[in-house]
């Protein structure tokens, strides 16, 4: 299945690329985990957050009274939803000594250098050591994927439990009709995970059964109808036990899933309706209800979001994967490999641009198909660099050296917006600075904990101290529970600002702007993510520049 050898490019001294870029990508996982290990601290609390903290607890009580405290069966709309994520980060905070939500964020970093991980060896599986590389480089670099890892306790684990499944489904076509157990194991693995996380999970079967078609056709041209049908039956009987020990996975991640077996399937008619109050968001300088967002809604964001270089690098491998399937010469492993592959990075978004169903908060509902894009960028990448090698060596460098600056470019930026990466644009938006008056940024109000952080140290440099008998209150605009958290015991906050001492408020369209002096301005980019002000002595009817939803 290795189309690219390791001879795609040359190196010095006679090392053999695939040793190369073996040790190159164990450096880069070696090199993020260290920046995710320093950094994790950094990130804010989210508007979930709180939440889903508590739909931990629920869970490890039920767990833990042996499922007569039956309360998170019912908790919020959170139990149609899996608590794994939330688990794990509540038992390692039991252990270790860090605060529970600094614990969420780093269990958020390790479950994002696993995704990494399974990228490469899942590009390197497809395209060689190269591919893998290549795929892994994009990955990292991809600053909604990276800032995503750190604070989504949903979709970001998911997008890694959909990887996972897309490794078992490739070993399983590369192995077909006999899969090995671990082959096995890892599809049952991946399924238990990714449907226990949402129930979106479930399109890759969708990926599996219109991937398989060209494997099937070829067996059926080969082999015969009935050879072929008995091939498929027994690869089917084999993955009993592993899809027998997915459920189980999912069961102990997800428990509302088992406890009656129509409630998958009520969960994903739940979700495929609107289920709250619509509000509006902006979208390309217009404030759009959530339900009526166009079809261009995801496109048009997933344009100005990615880095240009995985999106030319993806765009052309989805072009040649649906060009390759015509083709005779072609293996129908690889066919099927890619077409999976492809399914997975452009399906749900062709779904949700057909269907369109409420949208919001950016594309980090769908974070879960650029890992498949990382990879297809990587084995494009890669397959370029060996056409070049075979006809126009003279060429690899002047590529090589462009796939590098596309790299550098968001680079840059997620070191520039630190740590909100998940806010990123690309240069085709404008960055952050172009996009600022089209579009959202800072959605879920991470920038408050920087901006609590330093409201505390100024007050303590001005060594002030609150009116006697009473804390320091501050009215904010923006998620409250984590502003709670960001400012500790010493503050209590409100949304009345004609009883506060200070604003918080966040940089976004429906937070007005005071007139009051700024004691607190957070700043990426010239770009205003937050701001403290101090509104002592005055009068502020409002901190909402358009009425509540």
């Amino acid at each position: 299945m290795t189309s690219i050898t390791t001879s795609a490019i040359d190196t010095p001294l006679g090392r053999s690329v695939e040793r190369t870029c073996d040790d190159i990508a164990m450096l880069v996982l070696a090199a993020v985990a260290v920046v995710a290990g320093l950094t994790f601290r950094d990130y804010g609390l989210g508007w979930d957050d709180y939440t889903h903290a508590e739909y931990a607890d629920l869970l490890l009580r039920m767990y833990g009274s042996g499922f007569r405290d039956t309360g998170a069966l019912s908790f919020a709309n959170l139990y149609m939803y899996g608590g794994g994520f939330d688990m794990a980060a509540a038992l390692l905070h039991k252990v270790i000594p860090l605060e529970l939500f600094e614990t969420r964020r780093l269990v958020g970093a390790i479950v994002g250098v696993i995704g990494l991980a399974v990228t490469w060896r899942l590009g390197r599986r497809i395209g060689g050591p190269l591919a893998g590389l290549a795929s892994l480089l994009l990955l990292a670099l991809c600053p909604i994927f990276y800032g995503h890892m750190f604070m989504n306790p949903k979709d970001a684990p998911f997008a890694v439990a959909m990887i996972i499944l897309m490794l078992g489904l490739v070993r399983l076509a590369e192995e077909y009709p006999k899969p090995t157990p671990r082959t096995i194991l890892i599809v049952g693995l991946g399924a238990g995970l990714s449907i226990g996380c949402r129930i979106l999970g479930g399109l890759a079967l969708v990926y599996a059964m219109i991937g398989f078609v060209p494997l099937f056709l070829e067996e059926l041209r080969t082999e015969g109808a009935r050879e072929a049908i008995r091939r498929f039956a027994h690869v089917v009987y084999v993955l009993l036990p592993g899809l027998v020990f997915g459920y189980l996975v999912m069961g102990l991640i997800w428990p509302w899933s088992i406890m009656e077996p129509g409630n998958p399937f009520e969960a994903l008619t739940y979700f495929s309706h609107f289920f709250e109050k619509p509000w509006k968001e902006m979208f390309d300088g217009a404030l759009v209800s959530v339900p009526d967002m166009p079809w261009s809604y995801l496109p048009t964001l997933f344009a100005l979001q990615l880095p240009e270089v995985m999106l030319v690098l993806t765009a052309g491998a989805v072009v040649g994967t649906f060009a390759m399937l015509p083709r005779r010469e072609v293996p129908a492993r690889r066919k099927t490999i890619m077409l999976m592959l492809t399914l997975a990075a452009a399906l749900p978004l062709a779904i949700a641009m057909v269907k369109r169903p409420a949208l919001y908060n950016g594309i980090r509902h769908f974070v879960f198909v650029i890992p498949p894009m990382a990879v297809l960028g990587g084995v494009a990448f890669a397959w370029t660099m060996e056409r070049l090698r075979a006809n126009h060596r003279a060429w690899q460098p002047a590529v090589l050296a462009l796939f590098c600056f596309g790299l550098a470019l968001p680079l840059a930026e997620m070191i520039r917006l630190h740590p909100y990466q998940y806010t990123h644009f690309n240069h085709i938006a404008g960055t952050v600075r172009g996009a600022d008056e089209r579009f959202m940024l800072d959605y879920w109000g991470l920038a408050l904990k920087q901006a609590s952080d330093e409201l505390r140290e100024q007050l303590v440099e001005r060594q002030e101290a609150p009116p006697r008998n009473r804390k320091w209150k501050v009215a904010v605009c923006g998620p409250q529970r984590p502003a709670q958290v960001a400012l500790g015991p010493d503050f209590t906050i409100g949304w009345d600002s004609n009883a506060a001492d200070f604003a918080m408020t966040l940089g976004e369209f429906y937070c007005k702007g005071l007139t009051a002096p700024v004691m607190v301005e957070i700043k990426r980019d010239d770009v205003v993510f937050a701001r403290v002000y101090d509104i002592r002595g005055r009068s502020i009817s409002s901190l909402l520049s358009i009425p509540a939803p």
